[in-house]
């Protein structure tokens, strides 16, 4: 006799995912559900909601690494259970990076014998290393200034307004001054001369950039080290550099080898830079370099021994995944010094592919520099009808991802399109790019204006009863557009619930 079963009573794995009852019915969003589902389903519902974001490779706002061997890729899957800070239980893991530490610290030039160990950490980013190196100069300014019975609680730190978020973390986190050097029209980066007129006896470092967020552009710390050099011997201070090159500290050492911003400038006393940027390993490993033992407080440095054996710690978190350390020394070893030359000169050349189609549209103005990281910033000659927002925002019909934003003060006025060009991105994609922003600005002319109708380029005034128009300047009218589209792209974002 046979028996046989309704289609609901009958066995759920026999069933097409798509046919269940768990992809019929919605997930509690915000509350664990009560019950489970078979993995097939929550597979199936995650994966399809993840469709819906951007495509990791035509994001051209990050500068964050998208692609990697799938040799690595295997490293790093087999390495996703180890603990990175169980250095007794995993330690090779704590080997490799160690080595990578003094192969970073070598190619910046560290003061190291034959023999002698870099001091430097692996960190899940360079906003961890920022804090961790602002720490270490603000603890040895303290400690100088309590042994000289001078106050010491009013620290600050000298930047220029470019810098990236991470820096006014630091400061407010930590409590730190931040003094900001204002930026102007035409020049994107920190001026030397300026910084170091704003550095005084509480000044605990001043922070260059080495390849800005804003625009690539590498600002000049050979000349901010003599100047500060000159400053310190005046007046009997110290005051140190510290160099954020989370850009620009896998690119300079290979296509500007001669460029001096590194441990070979006597102030420069630690560098942060970015794994999970150019130096082409996902998102998740940053590094902290110190030029020598003495620079990094002892005092700062923790030791445990509940995981096996005596342990140094300065981090700021604790457990994190070992696997974007072994994928960075995969890379180290993987491409050497000749295959990141190859990579950077490559990721240059392509950005001059684009800057050069974007050039022979004659509609922008090219705001980023040659020598620098490889972006492309640009802005548009003549925005009075439509901005960068609006080609920013037309491009993802495209697929494409182009940040659009404002510069900081002193050139808030001033609206910018960037476009980092990574390992991944190619000249055929570089070329398509163009094609692409061509079609939008032929669009964007066949349409009215979305921002004009909402302002008026000149103003009444009344005066003896008799009414004026007063013709507003072109930089007037440019601020007044952008001050109304940033409150556009706000009330955007809060009705699309974007944090």
């Amino acid at each position: 006799m046979v028996l046989s079963k309704t289609a609901s009573e009958s066995d759920v794995s026999v069933h097409s995912t798509f046919a269940s009852r768990y992809v019929r019915a919605s997930l509690p969003r915000f509350k664990m559900p009560e019950n489970s589902i078979p993995k097939e389903a929550a597979y199936q519902i995650i994966n399809d909601e993840l469709m819906l974001d951007g495509n990791p490779r035509l994001n051209l706002a990050s500068f964050v690494t998208t692609w990697m061997e799938p040799e690595c890729d295997k490293l790093m899957m087999a390495a996703i259970n180890k603990n990175y800070v169980d250095m007794d239980e995993y330690p090779v893991t704590t080997e490799l990076q160690n080595r990578c530490v003094n192969m970073i610290a070598h190619l910046f030039n560290a003061p190291l014998g034959d023999s002698e160990t870099a001091v430097g950490v692996g960190t899940v980013g360079s906003s961890e290393a920022i804090m961790l190196a602002g720490l270490a100069f603000k603890r040895k300014w303290q400690n100088k200034r309590k042994a000289e019975g001078k106050p010491y609680d009013k620290p600050n730190i000298v930047t220029g307004a470019n810098v990236q978020v991470c820096w006014e973390k630091f400061a407010r986190y930590f409590e730190v001054e931040l003094k900001e050097v204002k930026l102007r029209e035409g020049y994107y980066v920190m001026d030397p001369a300026k910084a170091v007129e704003m550095v005084d006896e509480n000044t605990i470092c001043v922070a260059a950039i080495l390849g800005s967020t804003l625009n690539g552009e590498f600002e000049d710390v050979k000349l901010l080290n003599d100047l500060l050099l000159d400053k310190n011997k005046q007046t009997g201070w110290d005051t140190p550099i510290h160099v954020d090159a989370a850009s620009g500290g896998f690119i300079a050492p290979f296509i500007y080898p001669e460029l001096e911003w590194d441990f070979r400038l006597p102030l420069v006393k630690s560098i942060n830079v970015s794994g999970h940027k150019y130096g082409l390993v996902y998102a998740g490993i940053g590094w902290v370099i110190w030029k020598t033992k003495d620079d990094l407080p002892d005092e700062l440095i923790f030791h445990i021994n509940y995981l096996g054996a005596d342990q140094p710690t300065f981090t700021l978190n604790f457990s994190k995944g070992s696997s974007q350390v072994i994928a960075q020394y995969y890379q180290l070893i993987r491409l050497g010094y000749e295959g990141y030359k190859n990579i950077m000169e490559n990721c240059r050349d392509n950005m001059l592919v684009l800057k050069e189609g974007l050039e022979k549209t004659g509609r922008f103005n090219i705001v980023s520099k040659d020598n620098g990281v490889p972006l492309v910033a640009f802005s548009l000659k003549d925005n009075s009808c439509h901005n960068e927002f609006e080609i920013s925002e037309m491009l993802r019909k495209f697929g494409w991802i182009v940040p659009a934003y404002t510069m900081p003060p002193d050139a808030q006025h001033v609206t910018v399109l960037r476009v980092v060009i990574r390992e991944d991105f190619s000249r055929t994609l570089a070329e398509r790019l163009v094609l692409d922003i061509e079609k939008v600005l032929h669009e964007l002319d066949t349409l009215p204006s979305r921002v004009a109708a909402k302002i008026s380029a000149a103003e009444e005034i009344q005066k003896d009863g008799t009414t004026l128009v007063k013709k507003k300047s072109d930089l007037e009218t440019q601020r007044e557009i952008t001050t109304i589209w940033r409150k556009f792209v706000r009330e955007r974002k809060k009705t699309n619930g974007v944090c």
